[in-house]
């Protein structure tokens, strides 16, 4: 095929590509979006944020199923894992479907196979040259393994998690960041015995402290064992089982389990695409970025978990491809304030944050103020049958800093957060707004009560 020549050529179809290129059109730019995969959606679509919440979805139902005598319901209930996969993978096609329409409609360009950068800058796609007055770098990351550890049926990442033939009695779990934790509220939910293995000295280690403990205590009450501060020296699939070493100070331990899954991060898609080669600088292995996203060619951007910014989510990837199409239009945008994004963890129970920890706090030299409330103080949280806590942070005699949630469903309450920290409001602010009663959005409103010296359902 000839030359072809596109306003905005974009590598990569996951979240911050395809929102990038889907902004982009609709600002009247000639768009054309390359991807490898046959389907649209990339990690997070296809084997990363909607599977696995579709599959802890299925864990909560188990779970109240159990409990359902709590709530004056006789039920039993067990798991069918095909048709848990089959609930998955409905939720993906259907949501991958409405993408692809979307994206037809806004008249992108899809064009399917590896890209490679070249200079101009181009993209080279099987053969196919494709001409870009800006090329944007969304290639996205991969599920990062421990040294010497090789994917086998019983040692997976949370990419073969999604896939297997099988659900295990037991599980140990390397890693206890987002989706080591997950996966280890999912396998328990469907009845694993689940061990967790965290070289940090905490679960959730970039949660503030206190939430850290409280989530190690409703892991304790829910038999999920948790070794923190340890290293593991070996995994071994033994055919029938899982051997995993692990050492703890001097001492080494080995457990047995029938599955192991490696969760201690995810590492940049930044190898053999034709970055370095091309001029791109990088940053260890991401490709290193200013604050509009800029790489060091010009004309060539990097978003998403690619690039060398500090988060690596869906939802900074959808913001991050929306700003660059963006600028690349001739708008000038605010640069992304990081320390703004809502961190949330679907695990049982929910973890939620967003704004500084109170130790990122302190050590910035901020005077504090904080609150805690526990959610046994709300009627609606009495009512689903779980507790947790909300701590808000504020400057003293100032703005709220942080606001720090755990418990049933506040990473859909961390949103009411992110408006109150990144609009600066003060503790009064929130206190003077009257919350619907019984919600689970009380949380905040009490709390903010009581940071404002006039608690209610607090002594």
């Amino acid at each position: 095929m000839g030359d072809e020549s596109y306003d905005l050529v974009v590598l990569g179809g996951g979240p911050g590509g395809y929102a990038c290129a889907m902004r982009a059109a609709e600002l009247g730019k000639r768009v054309a979006l390359i991807e490898k995969d046959p389907r649209l959606g990339g990690t997070c679509l296809l084997r990363g944020c909607i599977p696995t919440k579709a599959l802890l979805r299925s864990a909560e139902v188990l779970d109240y199923v159990r409990r359902s005598e709590e709530w004056g319901v006789k039920a039993s209930g067990e798991p069918d894992w095909e048709g848990i996969r089959a609930y998955q993978s409905k939720i993906v096609d259907k949501l991958v479907t409405g993408l692809t329409g979307i994206v037809k409609s806004r008249k992108i360009e899809v064009i399917q196979g590896e890209g490679r950068l070249r200079p101009g800058p181009q993209i080279e796609v099987d053969g196919r040259t494709i001409q870009a007055a800006d090329v944007v770098l969304a290639t996205g990351s991969f599920p990062k393994m421990l040294p010497d550890v090789q994917i086998s049926e019983r040692v997976v990442t949370s990419d073969q998690a999604l896939t297997l033939e099988f659900l295990p009695a037991s599980a140990v779990v390397v890693g206890a960041g987002a989706v080591g934790l997950e996966f280890a509220s999912f396998y328990r939910s469907m009845g694993a015995e689940v061990t967790i293995l965290e070289a940090d000295s905490r679960l959730a280690p970039l949660e503030d402290e206190e939430m850290s403990k409280e989530l190690a205590r409703a892991f304790r009450r829910r038999g999920i064992q948790s070794k923190t501060g340890v290293s593991v020296d070996g995994v071994a699939d033994r055919g029938d089982h899982v051997e995993v070493a692990y050492r703890d100070g001097a001492a080494t331990t080995a457990i047995k389990s029938e599955l192991c899954l490696i969760a201690v991060g995810r590492g940049p898609m930044s190898d053999g695409i034709g970055y370095e080669e091309t001029g791109v600088e990088l940053d260890r292995v991401f490709v290193k970025v200013n604050g509009t996203l800029a790489t060091t060619v010009p004309h060539v951007w990097a978003i998403g978990d690619v690039a060398s910014t500090p988060l690596q989510f869906a939802h900074v990837a959808f913001a991050e491809g929306i700003s660059v199409a963006e600028r690349t239009a001739g708008l000038d945008p605010a640069e992304i304030d990081y320390v703004g994004v809502p961190r949330v963890t679907f695990c049982t129970p929910e973890v939620a944050s967003v704004g500084l920890t109170e130790a990122q706090a302190l050590e910035r030299g901020y005077l504090l103020e904080v609150e805690r409330f526990s959610l046994q103080g709300l009627g609606k949280a009495n009512i689903i049958g779980e507790g947790g806590m909300t701590k808000l942070i504020a400057e003293k005699d100032g703005p709220m800093l942080g606001i720090h949630m755990i418990g049933p469903r506040v990473t859909d309450l961390i949103s009411e957060a992110m408006l109150t920290t990144n609009w600066e409001a003060l503790p009064v602010d929130i206190a003077t707004l009257i919350h619907p009663h019984p919600t689970m959005g009380e949380a905040i409103g009490e709390a903010a009560l009581a940071l404002a010296g006039k608690p209610l359902h607090t002594a």
